[in-house]
């Protein structure tokens, strides 16, 4: 599960950025019992969370720090900084703007672990991982390691013996070292790694995957299990069964009704309404948060569902026992009410408009704003909580 995500000089973000996914302490847990996940280290975690804001504000591109830095891992190909993910203004101002991400995360063996990466486009900057087992307790280094004026790497903490052999192996530009620790046998890296390729899933949404055998074959798994469609039935419950397309499951599949009379009614999905087909999809990545404990950050899932399925969707997510993770951006902003939600599973993205940068910030930052307030929403659309295009 994720416990929090740090991100500085990423597109229209050029200030120190935070999320938190940790419930708040005291008495306001007792209102929302079904929000959050009590883990065995001490964090209580969210469940769910949402993030609104006006268009081209800088939602997508908070979730595309996520998405970049997992990519940086799925892939082990060149680690650099790209320019069009620099901040426009960092780039005017600096000589050498560096990119900086720090996640802390529990592993699926309970490990809580803290990665921290510094980039610019010579490559690797810094690069540390870190290890607590509970919530109080300090961290430990498993390595750190930075680069030196000469473009050398040196190793600042850490007593594994595979560092010492990546230290040796290693270059500017090809693969991090929690990668190339992990292929050496490290456990704390193999855990890292497992996290970000197999739990944490950013923004894409499933399609139909021409070059990925084993991504489809693993879909249509999820899509013919009987879970699945209690699931999809959240968009319309006349629908009775599914009939999966095999080839092209995202086009192709069945859809079939029960009218009154018990006729049944067969249309393929890619005649289908749109948020019935995006629903579809959508469906597969809250089976993976409830069923498979996945942490998934969905970008404007909600843009054709109406606000009824928006809210089965997140009581359905928040009632179900499991230790996966939703967030999702909106525009909908009906979602700004404190009886579905605590004030940290609200999150607002604004830009301004003279440096056109982005800020990102929850509404637990504003003390003012009670649970027993009922105006969220026009506190929201008068531009007092920001996140709006004409503040």
């Amino acid at each position: 599960m994720l416990i929090d995500f740090k991100f500085n000089n990423f597109c229209s973000f050029n200030i120190n950025s935070e999320f938190s996914l940790e419930a708040p302490s005291g008495k306001i847990k007792q209102r929302f019992p079904d929000n959050f996940t009590s883990t065995n280290t001490d964090y209580d975690l969210l469940k769910t969370a949402v993030i609104v804001g006006e268009n081209a504000g800088g939602k997508s591109n908070f979730i595309g720090s996520l998405k970049f830095l997992k990519n940086l891992v799925d892939t082990n190909f060149q680690v650099q900084s790209v320019g069009a993910y620099v901040n426009a203004k960092s780039i005017l101002s600096e000589t050498e703007p560096v990119q900086k991400f720090k996640i802390t995360f529990i592993s699926k063996s309970g490990q809580i672990y803290r990665y921290a990466l510094s980039i610019d486009r010579k490559g690797i900057v810094e690069e540390a991982l870190c290890k607590q087992n509970k919530r109080r307790a300090a961290f430990s280094c498993i390595f750190e390691v930075e680069r030196n004026s000469e473009g050398l790497f040196e190793k600042k903490k850490g007593k594994a013996s595979e560092l010492t052999v990546a230290l040796k192996n290693s270059n500017n530009s090809y693969g991090l070292f929690v990668s190339k620790m992990a292929l050496l046998g490290n456990k704390d890296a193999i855990e890292t790694v497992y996290w970000f390729k197999d739990i944490l899933l950013a923004g894409a949404v499933p399609e139909d995957r021409e070059n990925d055998p084993a991504g489809k074959e693993d879909e249509i798994r999820i899509l013919k299990d009987p879970r699945y469609l209690d699931i999809f039935r959240m968009v319309d419950y006349s629908i009775n069964r599914i009939e999966v397309d095999n080839d092209k499951p995202y086009g192709k599949s069945l859809i079939i009704r029960k009218d009154s009379d018990g006729n049944e009614i067969k249309r393929e999905l890619q005649q289908d309404s749109t948020g019935v087909k995006e629903f579809f999809a959508w469906a597969v990545q809250i089976f993976r948060v409830v069923y498979e404990n996945k942490v998934v950050f969905a970008d404007e899932m909600d843009r054709v569902l109406n606000p009824i399925l928006s809210d089965r969707v997140v009581a359905f997510i928040n009632g179900s026992e499991h230790q996966g993770q939703f967030v999702f951006s909106t525009h909908n902003v009906l979602h700004l009410n404190l009886k579905t939600y605590m004030k940290e599973q609200i999150y607002f993205v604004t830009k301004n408009k003279e440096f056109l940068t982005s800020e990102l910030y929850s509404l637990a930052d504003f003390p003012e704003v009670r649970y027993e307030t009922a105006k969220i929403y026009e506190f929201y659309m008068k531009g007092i909580l920001g996140g709006t295009a004409f503040e």
